[in-house]
């Protein structure tokens, strides 16, 4: 009997192998393009409007100062209703070359946005008055794909 199960096991272990190989064999007909890191956003019952308008006088400003200074590719804000109470009803997307850029420009990031919100007192203030109005769900990279 233990002989026989030995034999199944080692059987089951060959084809998962055999199986492994195949998968890693097929070529990818892509490539990763652009990074997009994207912010979830739950707005608070009617407070979309003002949390839209708040982006307007600083997360704006900051990525428009970013693309100026080649920090960053584009950006953008969707807005679209949710599809159930929990879900998210914004999403702040921005697109970078890669993750190395990033990680590169974080001080110059945190120049940018000290000189246009006015220092760490007035980025904790703004901050502070955006928890009553949203919440957010998450923040996700993506890599775009390109196809070869």
């Amino acid at each position: 009997m233990k002989k026989s199960l030995k034999i199944i096991t080692i059987k089951a272990l060959l084809m998962l192998m055999v199986f492994n190989v195949s998968v890693y064999a097929q070529d990818k007909t892509y490539k990763s393009g652009t990074v997009w890191t994207v912010s979830l956003v739950k707005t608070k019952a009617n407070m979309s409007v003002e949390y839209l308008n708040s982006l307007k006088a600083n997360w704006k400003a900051i990525n428009d100062e970013a693309v100026k200074q080649g920090l960053i590719i584009s950006y953008k804000i969707l807005e679209g209703r949710s599809a159930n109470p929990e879900d998210f009803d914004i999403m702040l997307m921005v697109e970078t070359k890669d993750v190395a850029t990033i990680q590169a420009n974080e001080e110059k990031f945190d120049a940018i946005r000290k000189k246009i919100m006015g220092g760490e007192d007035a980025i904790q203030k703004v901050n502070q008055a955006r928890v009553d109005v949203r919440e957010i769900y998450g923040n996700k990279m993506f890599f775009e794909v390109v196809y070869k």
